[in-house]
């Protein structure tokens, strides 16, 4: 199963939730293709009453194993369910990557 899976996957298990969107952001970045940059956004009522510190912890701890194999880079957009209707939000994109050969890229 590939990382972005598994990370699906088990944000809709721990956070019960089908309301995830996972973007493999790696090709935006320098480096071989790789799942390493991922842009998630998470709709659950999980989150209700947990600060934005909390929620962004549980999702770290939830992916820690990942974390600690690869992934590089988690870029989190987490919302309550009443969060998500009344701000008629969607999900976000990472701005653009300035670090290593990008860089150059652009020069």
């Amino acid at each position: 199963m590939s990382v972005e899976a598994t990370i699906e996957k088990k944000v809709k298990t721990a956070f019960r939730t089908e309301n995830v969107f996972v973007q493999n952001e790696s090709h935006l970045h320098s480096g071989p293709a790789t799942e390493s940059h991922f842009n998630l956004t998470i709709v659950s009522d999980y989150f209700s009453n947990l600060t934005r510190v909390k929620r962004h912890q549980a999702v770290y701890k939830l992916l820690s194993e990942e974390l600690s194999n690869g992934v590089h880079a988690l870029a989190l957009h987490l919302f309550t369910a009443d969060e998500w209707s009344s701000k008629e939000a969607s999900p976000q994109n990472s701005p653009a990557c300035l670090g290593g050969s990008k860089i150059d890229e652009r020069a």
